[in-house]
């Protein structure tokens, strides 16, 4: 998940919104912490490491993989328009105690690395280019696509990802393409009910679409308090720096911190080229640091509980008696 211009800074407040088809989340909300459902003291400070555009290559593919086993990194999500989709797929549906949810994607973003949607063309003419693949930016997306078209192809990467045998524990979106237009957000957020998947949603879009969230949403929430995750001059100034900053200054809540694994191989570096920002180069100090003894030193140092989507939606469930 990469963010667009208009987003400055890189701690962010944010809202991830657990939207299930059950009235009584909210009763429980009220009257316990996020910390105190999951089972942790009401001031512990949780942590949600999450890896991004998984199927966007072999490259991130295995550096995910790996970070994921061996590393600190705890939670994921897969690209489905991607052509390495089906290799990650594999894995998922081997390993379905791993927490993948689905990177909702309505971009294709590289120079010479492309793909389309997964909905036939013919039934989303307004979510592609002349050449037939997804638009290279969020504003043309908003520009030519409907909220019916969207709809449609986020319910396909749904559909596609539970054939390969995935069970998504959330949804998100890249490049945040969702949040900048308002009936694609509710489009969105129809899905996640539909399937019962948990949706993440930020609170930054209030601004950007001049809206109340609360009119939006159902009210069936849970609040995360923070996002953390690199930006270009973070990534200038050192990424291990930032990341060290960062989980040094955790607060308790849940903070969610976003990152994209990957090597800094011939295939990343074709793949990204001519593009500022998330590079391969990037992916590689992202592994680096995630996968190193310093950040779990540094976890364990400054308390730090590391939690999933997956175990959030089981308590909530069962907390529901269900």
């Amino acid at each position: 998940m990469r963010y667009s211009s208009q987003r400055s800074g890189a701690v962010k407040k944010a809202v991830v919104l657990f939207l299930f088809s059950i009235s009584s989340i909210v009763v429980l909300a009220q009257r316990k912490s996020v910390q105190e459902l999951l089972g942790f003291p009401k001031n512990a400070k949780l942590l949600i490491v999450h890896a991004d555009d998984l199927g966007v290559t072999h490259s991130e593919n295995a550096a995910s993989v790996s970070a994921l086993e061996k590393g600190s990194v705890n939670s994921a999500s897969i690209m489905v328009p991607c052509p390495w989709f089906p290799e990650i797929a594999a894995y998922a549906r081997l390993h379905p105690e791993k927490d993948f949810g689905l990177h909702i994607t309505l971009t294709s973003e590289w120079k010479y690395y492309k793909w389309g949607p997964v909905t036939p063309l013919a039934n989303v003419p307004g979510l592609v280019n002349k050449s037939g693949f997804l638009y290279a930016s969020v504003d043309s997306v908003v520009q030519n696509a409907s909220a019916t078209e969207v709809e449609e192809e986020i319910r396909s990467q749904v559909k596609r990802a539970v054939q390969f045998g995935i069970h998504p524990t959330h949804l998100d979106a890249h490049m945040y393409a969702i949040h900048h237009n308002l009936g694609f957000l509710k489009s969105y957020l129809k899905v996640g009910h539909e399937f019962d998947i948990p949706v993440f949603v930020y609170r930054q879009v209030e601004s950007a679409l001049h809206i109340n969230l609360d009119t939006v949403v159902s009210n069936r929430d849970i609040i995360v308090d923070t996002i953390l995750t690199a930006e270009v001059e973070n990534f200038k100034a050192g990424m291990s720096n930032f990341y060290t900053a960062g989980i040094k200054n955790l607060k308790p809540g849940i903070t969610y911190l976003i990152l994209h694994t990957a090597y800094d191989d011939a295939e990343m570096q074709a793949v990204t080229i001519e593009h500022e920002g998330w590079g391969a180069a990037w992916r590689q100090k992202d592994y680096n640091f995630f996968t190193s003894r310093k950040c779990a030193k540094l976890l364990k140092k400054n308390n730090i509980y590391l939690v999933t989507w997956r175990q959030i939606k089981d308590r909530l469930s069962q907390k529901n008696g269900l």
